[in-house]
């Protein structure tokens, strides 16, 4: 019988340390960062059994210099691919087959009010486009849209624009990314064109937002509620605003390093750390109720 190998934590804690040095988007936070992991790695803090248990401590001190929650080591039971991104796409993908390609639910309530669950996952556009317009062209005709990210822990930015195109009537700039790679700023704009009928810009529209919000659901929202073009209802989101890349630095561990930043032309700033915070707030659980209400009253002409 073959003994396993004990997890040796250094190889681990020196590739992430470079991937932060060279990927983070705030610099001096990574020094700061590598600093720590390099002095916990030498007390014997990640002297420990297993890689879930390693994940769970480096997670932890990554996140415990500004409060970045995209900095992780995650943990996945089965062997990851070792190509940039690979584990992530992996995961998602199953995701997405699971999900009707990321919009499970359509329902029209009372009253002409309709609800697109975008759920759990802003999937990359290639694989997403066909199914959002499906699912958003279908909710077109209803007199006020419920769009439900309670559940959606992120994505795909380029889907974020997508989406958007259904919900506003034209061209519109919403948000810029700075990249650390090259120190440039690129802007993001809604499509001038979709395939499919648009929602559009004048009927009303409500997002839903719980705890687990997070990455890209919070810059749709975040998006929407900036524009003045929708009303949060719901909790607090996660604050999470920096896109991320993950990369394999063991077969069951994955470093997830934030290599941008978001600023909204509207706010100059974004959620990170704080969190989309709701228009109207409640418990996540009561918010599709408390849209449905407020949609209602307002088709009908009531404050």
């Amino acid at each position: 019988m073959t003994t396993p190998t004990k997890l040796q934590p250094a190889p681990v804690i020196d590739e992430t340390v470079r991937l932060l040095t060279e990927r983070y988007v705030f610099p001096e936070a990574a020094e700061q960062i590598a600093a720590l992991l390099q002095r916990r790695l030498a007390e014997g803090a990640y002297d420990v059994e297993g890689a879930e248990e390693l994940s769970r401590l480096v997670t932890a001190d990554l996140q415990s210099v500004n409060g970045d929650r995209h900095l992780r080591l995650k943990h996945h039971a089965e062997p990851v691919p070792p190509k940039e991104g690979a584990a992530t796409l992996e995961a998602m993908r199953r995701d997405f087959d699971t999900s009707l390609g990321g919009a499970p639910r359509v329902e029209l309530l009372d009253g002409g009010v309709a609800v697109v669950e975008l759920a759990p996952m802003l999937f990359p556009l290639e694989w997403a486009a066909e199914s959002l317009s499906a699912a958003l062209t279908l909710a077109s005709r209803a007199e006020a849209l419920i769009v439900d990210l309670r559940g959606n822990r992120g994505g795909d930015p380029d889907t974020v624009a997508f989406v958007c195109g259904y919900l506003l009537d034209e061209r519109t700039h919403l948000n810029s990314m700075y990249w650390r790679g090259g120190e440039r700023t690129e802007q993001s704009w809604s499509p001038p064109h979709v395939p499919g009928a648009r929602f559009g810009g004048q009927k009303p529209l409500y997002v839903l937002t719980g705890d687990s919000t997070f990455s890209a659901a919070e810059e749709l929202a975040y998006d929407l509620q900036q524009l003045g073009r929708a009303v949060v209802v719901g909790e607090s989101t996660r604050g999470g605003a920096h896109p991320c890349q993950g990369w394999t630095v063991h077969p069951h561990l994955e470093a997830t390093v934030p290599f941008g930043r978001a600023v909204n032309p509207v706010s100059g700033t974004n959620w990170e750390g704080v969190g989309v915070q709701p228009d109207v707030p409640c418990a996540a659980a009561e918010s599709l109720g408390r849209a449905h209400t407020l949609a209602l009253a307002r088709l009908a002409g009531r404050p």
